[in-house]
């Protein structure tokens, strides 16, 4: 019997992530209120517009209502061109501040069991990095759990981000999935549980082509990670054509670019299940595939793009193949990864995405070059006016939710994005990717009161966006560190992004405790 992979790997999912304990039902933030000021701000929007300011937002419970230019750079504003606060309202001083929509993670696990991440420790880092809206690929605490923490946090009785759920292919069948009929019933049993859309892995052709069609017919998204053990018979162009919306990573897409081959050039001791076999074979992927700017690569790009297809490149997630130590000596790790997270990331024949068994400068030296060549198709798919997100795919491979997703951003900045095209892929072009762009990704009249505030300029630094600031020396010559997200500010409740993170080094600082753990690079001791 054919078995579906995307069965397999659902099911795998639930085993890495498992689900985990409920979200307290705790209020947090203040407000919302009847009327909202933010004074005096630099807007950087989500529309690819430059900064603007001095600007006053005004939100009425969680509702955009008013944004407007009260006046010039360094010169005092006049109270005649400002909007009036109402009784009981509350007014936000932002002068010297600058404003940005509320971050969009477009792929981003909700915790798990496997790696001890509790929902509350992941959505507390996402929020105190201002991400507002994250897309669960998969639903991998279940599809369950994710959909009573999306309403949870649609109606703010928890702080969480919102919350967009793609169940799994497959996932909750009690048979596997072998027909197009199958497959079809699977895909509107999925809608009529909730989920707003369907994470693939890859499957027979035809049940790909089935389960595709069916889903868009019914005005869901969808979105793929195109493994390898399907990807020979169906590739991105296929699904692009069937009606997947976005790509995850980039599997799928050199396949698709294919001039001189059908299948990767697997070396012949090559075990799929073998993790390092997997990620070292897949550094020299885009070496094989058409080279840039040929007649098929162009060719490739001009179909995806006239598809309107979205790619979701989370190049974040594989920096620790191009290098090692820099991933695993993140300053971030001592005060917000857990321990037990921490021994996930640990070399194991087991754990997914812990495949350091033997990882050396050959295997980084050629991620460096299947950078630069992923890079080049990214940048040019952008500037021929393909739609790029960000996403970061945390809790895997040294990745820690929240700060991950910043590192995605200064990696789209490696890419060649300017900066204002960065924040676009971050906020509205993740939006549109949603299909919300009416209600979220800028700051317009009508849309919802998601944002967030930073005493720095992000255009001049992405790094002020981390947790923990960037580092600067200041003109007495004291070392500072500067910015971090100052409020997040979702459904118009401001919560203080600060605090949040602050929260989440207590946890980690609890559990070291209790287990009396200390953090070691591998190799240095067993913990």
């Amino acid at each position: 019997m054919r078995l579906l992979l995307g069965i397999v790997f659902s099911s795998l999912i639930f085993s890495l992530f498992g689900q985990v304990a409920d979200v307290p039902k705790v209020k947090e933030g203040e407000g919302p209120y009847n009327q909202l000021i933010i004074r005096g701000v630099t807007l950087i929007n989500g529309n690819g517009a430059p900064p603007i300011g001095p600007v006053d937002i005004v939100v009425e419970n969680n509702l955009i209502k008013q944004v407007s230019v009260v006046g010039y750079p360094g010169v005092p504003i006049p109270n005649k061109n400002r909007p009036v606060l109402k009784e009981g309202g509350r007014e936000l001083d932002a002068m010297g501040k600058f404003l940005l929509p509320g971050l969009i993670d477009m792929h981003g696990h909700s915790g798990g069991a496997a790696q001890g991440a509790g929902g509350e420790y992941v959505f507390k880092l996402w929020m105190g990095h201002g991400i507002t809206t994250v897309r669960d690929p998969a639903a991998g605490n279940g599809l369950d759990w994710t959909l009573r923490h999306k309403k949870l946090s649609l109606t703010n009785e928890i702080t969480a981000p919102r919350l967009f759920v793609y169940n799994a292919f497959g996932s909750g069948a009690k048979n596997p999935i072998t027909t197009t009929a199958q497959a079809i019933e699977w895909v509107n049993d999925n809608a009529a549980k909730g989920a707003d859309g369907i994470k693939f892995f890859g499957a027979a052709p035809e049940i790909m082509d089935a389960a595709l069609r069916e889903n868009k017919r019914i005005g869901l998204r969808s979105a793929c990670h195109h493994a390898q053990m399907d990807v020979a018979r169906w590739n991105v162009l296929k699904s692009a054509r069937a009606g997947l919306t976005t790509m995850e990573h980039w599997y799928g897409l050199p396949e698709a670019l294919f001039s001189d081959r059908t299948v990767q050039n697997y070396p012949l001791n090559y075990n799929y299940q073998n993790e390092q076999h997997r990620f070292e074979g897949a550094g020299n992927l885009w070496k094989q595939a058409a080279a840039p700017f040929s007649d098929h690569w162009n060719k490739v790009m001009d179909e995806l793009i006239a598809l309107d297809f979205t790619i979701d490149p989370t190049f974040n997630i594989y920096e620790a193949n191009r290098d090692l130590m820099r991933a695993r000596r993140a300053e971030w790790h001592e005060e917000y990864t857990l321990p037990s997270l921490w021994r996930f990331y640990l070399p194991s024949r087991i754990s997914h995405g812990s495949y350091w068994h033997s990882w050396g400068t050959e295997q980084e030296v050629a991620w460096k070059e299947n950078y630069k060549l992923w890079m080049t198709f990214l940048q040019e798919f952008k500037n021929r006016g393909g739609r790029v997100t960000a996403g970061s795919d945390s809790g895997f491979i040294f990745q820690l939710y929240g700060f991950a997703f910043i590192r995605e951003l200064e990696l789209l900045r490696e890419a060649g994005f300017h900066p204002l095209e960065i924040i676009r892929s971050a906020t509205l072009n993740g939006a549109e990717a949603l299909g919300v762009a009416d209600k979220l990704g800028s700051i317009e009249v009508g849309k919802l009161a998601d944002m967030l505030i930073v005493d720095e300029n992000p255009l001049e630094n992405l790094q002020v966006l981390y947790g923990m600031g960037a580092i600067k020396l200041n003109d007495n010559n004291e070392i500072i560190r500067v910015g971090g997200v100052r409020y997040t500010i979702k459904d118009g409740i401001i919560y203080d992004a600060k605090k949040l993170l602050d929260d989440v080094k207590k946890m980690v600082k609890e559990a070291k405790e209790k287990e009396d753990y200390e953090i070691k690079q591998p190799g240095d001791s067993k913990k």
